[in-house]
């Protein structure tokens, strides 16, 4: 009996420490982005059973996505810095009618800001400068990791400050997924006042989030999506499960349109629901019928035009 129960608990503790090991290295790919040309791209590499029961086991390289615009002269690239040194790059665009202020774009986790022009090009359209951002380790910006929103706070508070500098008084902050998270934290740890905030598809805390990216890999979410949470945190230094938008939102006391697609599968409806059941101010929600975790402005343009137009000009 004694070295049935001695077998067990070695079993046991293989285990948990095999789990500790496959969940670090799924941390680290969710938070390290790779140049191109590093990684295989999925879509055209021949991949072996092997290739995929190593994604299983040791997660995924991710290429950092390069920006498709070429710049002209209707940007202004923008270098900012952070406080660890690493640059981050902006364009600024003015429309070309008088402005009714400037909204400030926030992309999601490893996207560019290329991949929001549209709808930069949407809010210009509705007499908006606009000031869009790569966030750390995406598209132009510095570095080659990120938190999922934490650190990225820093660089929302870095676009609005310098968008404040240029005499801006109405700002606007836009952002989706991870973009829309890392505005909840810069509004919560940041004395920033902008006039209003769109966020599309925010997720409710860290471990959520890792909790929606295991169950599209067809995994089981716990244990592994605490433990990845735990992991990510330990490996950029910061405690991961402090990152709770629907904690920030009980801060955000501007107007705030909340927006979330019926279909996302990474999103919840109970955590988009507690997110606005705690923002306490004058709010919005808008439920997107035909949409997942995707851009908002692309699957339904009348409605997110409609819904956009209405809360900024009511």
């Amino acid at each position: 009996m004694k070295k049935i129960l001695k077998y067990l608990l070695v079993s046991l503790l293989a285990i948990i420490v095999l789990l500790n090991i496959i969940t670090a290295f799924h941390a680290y790919k969710f938070t390290h982005f790779y140049e191109t040309g590093k990684v295989a791209d999925p879509g055209k590499a021949k991949r072996s059973g092997w290739d995929l029961t190593n994604e299983i086991l040791f997660g995924r390289k991710v290429a950092r996505r390069a920006n498709t615009l070429v710049p002209d002269s209707s940007f202004e690239t923008v270098s900012l810095t952070s406080a660890a040194g690493l640059t981050i790059e902006g364009w600024h665009q003015r429309t070309m009618q008088p402005a009714k202020g400037t909204v400030l774009l926030f992309h999601g986790h490893g996207s560019t800001k290329s991949a929001i022009a549209n709808e930069a090009a949407a809010f210009r359209k509705l007499g908006y400068h606009t000031f869009s951002i790569d966030f750390r380790a995406h598209g132009n910006s510095g570095g080659n990791t990120c938190t999922i929103g934490y650190c990225e706070a820093e660089e929302v508070q870095l676009a609005y400050h310098y968008i404040q500098s240029t005499g801006e008084t109405n700002i606007v902050l836009w952002g989706i997924s991870m973009g829309a998270a890392a505005i909840t934290r810069a509004l919560h740890v940041y004395p920033l006042q902008p006039d209003k905030v769109i966020l599309e598809m925010p997720y409710g805390s860290l471990a959520e989030a890792a909790a929606g990216r295991i169950k599209l890999m067809h995994l089981p979410p716990q244990p592994l999506a605490t433990m990845v949470t735990f992991w990510g945190g330990v490996q950029q230094g910061f405690w991961a499960f402090n990152m709770q938008p629907a904690e920030y939102a009980k801060t955000i006391r501007v107007p705030t349109l909340l927006q979330w697609g019926r279909l996302d599968p990474r999103v919840s409806e109970a955590e988009t629901r507690m997110i606005f059941a705690n923002l306490p101010g004058v709010k919005k929600l808008a439920i997107y019928e035909n949409s997942a975790h995707e851009s908002l402005y692309k699957n339904e343009t009348t409605k997110w035009l409609s819904s956009v137009d209405s809360f900024l000009y009511h």
